[in-house]
């Protein structure tokens, strides 16, 4: 049997599953123990009432032979699209329509698929730390001798340096998972000047944008900025915004002016993918009505109090800390010495408290600790 090699050059473990693996052998033999969890990103309020409305009806309607539906189109229903453009965009722009959406079921499955459209030997720009799915999906295509890491320092509050040379595809997050720090203006135009003289392409995860609190040093889209259209392509999703995470819904968009790739994801999807079901996309389309938007705020509110909340304790008993403002994310300095898989350890053990290892997030995360504003109140002020 001939396997694809590149899978060999993987990390051993998804830095996620090896946290379940350690959190599992804790509870097997602490079964008494209660585990409060600041670890992975995942939502702890239920759906947002207007979604549950929505779909609800959407079932009603999947249950009437006279409004029952099949298959939809694979880049997602126009009502949809037409809801993103209108609520993530026009407050901010008018270069986005809607045929340039393509709703999908995650940002996690567009993120790491996208890269099949360049070509083997194309060089990627990574930062470092950062969400560990970028760098491997371009391992599993085997495309490790091509990449960069833009290091991200504590010294420039984690803002990605230039690339030195000439690459192909960049990577950018922001706010940032895991640092929960997000780019200014400045830097991401510079950014945008290097990939237009480059003729590069930016993929531009924006996941956490609903949290920015700082509109005026960071921005909602990528495609505030002039000459953004032209080389970036944006990632976001219902997730971390509406409660998704269970449900499944996001969307990416290809602008037209990147004519080739707007053709290729076209394409893709008609192959691979048959569309996020009709039910789903009432729900997300529903966080877009007045009552939606105000339910989803309110979520977003109390996950960024309780992030608020844990980055000033934090500060205010001494530790060096970052994130917190515009993104659900605290990142915490850990004491000189001190591994960030032995912090998380020592946590487990002593206090039953589990956090995300920043070595998880790249080298440069080693000595940093990831603590998430998801969880309930209660248990995040119980944990702190």
């Amino acid at each position: 049997m001939k396997l694809n090699p590149y899978y060999e050059t993987l990390p051993e473990n998804y830095l996620f599953a090896e946290i379940r693996r350690r959190v599992d052998a804790f509870r097997a033999a602490a079964p008494d123990k209660k585990i409060i969890s600041l670890g992975i990103g995942d939502v702890t309020l239920p759906l947002a009432p207007a979604a549950v409305e929505a779909m609800t009806v959407a079932v009603a309607e999947m249950g009437n032979a006279a409004t029952f539906r099949g298959y939809g189109p694979e880049d997602g229903y126009a009502f949809l699209r037409e809801a993103v453009v209108r609520g993530e965009y026009l407050p901010y722009t008018d270069k986005i329509s809607p045929d340039e959406i393509f709703i999908s079921d995650g940002s996690k499955c567009d993120v790491g698929n996208f890269q099949e459209l360049f070509s083997d030997d194309c060089k990627i720009a990574i930062c470092d730390p950062v969400y560990p799915v970028y760098l491997d999906s371009n391992l599993m295509a085997g495309r490790g001798k091509n990449i960069t890491l833009l290091k991200c320092r504590e010294e420039n509050n984690f803002m990605p340096e230039l690339p030195e040379g000439k690459v192909d595809v960049i990577y950018l997050c922001s706010p940032n998972n895991p640092t929960g720090t997000a780019m200014d203006f400045e830097t991401l135009a510079k950014f945008i000047d290097y990939a237009r003289k480059n003729e590069a392409v930016i993929l531009f995860d924006g996941a956490y944008s609903a949290y920015i609190r700082h509109p005026e040093r960071t921005m909602h889209t990528i495609y505030q900025l002039p000459g953004a259209d032209e080389v970036a392509v944006e990632f976001k999703s219902f997730s971390k915004t509406a409660g998704f995470t269970g449900v499944r819904c996001a969307f990416t968009t290809v602008p037209k002016k990147l004519s080739k790739l707007h053709r290729y994801w076209t394409r893709r999807p008609c192959t691979k993918f048959n569309g996020v079901s009709y039910i789903v996309q009432r729900g997300a389309e529903a966080i877009y009505t007045t009552e939606g938007s105000a339910q989803v705020k309110k979520s977003v509110d109390y996950y960024m109090d309780n992030a608020n909340f844990i980055r000033r304790e934090l500060a205010g008993h001494g530790f060096t800390v970052f994130g917190g403002e515009d993104a659900p994310y605290v990142w915490l300095k850990l004491p000189d010495g001190l591994s960030s898989w032995e912090f998380f350890d020592t946590l487990l053990n002593k206090c039953a408290v589990v956090g995300t290892p920043g070595v998880g997030f790249g080298q440069m995360g080693e000595g940093f600790f990831r603590l998430t504003g998801f969880g309930e109140k209660a248990a995040t002020c119980e944990a702190v």
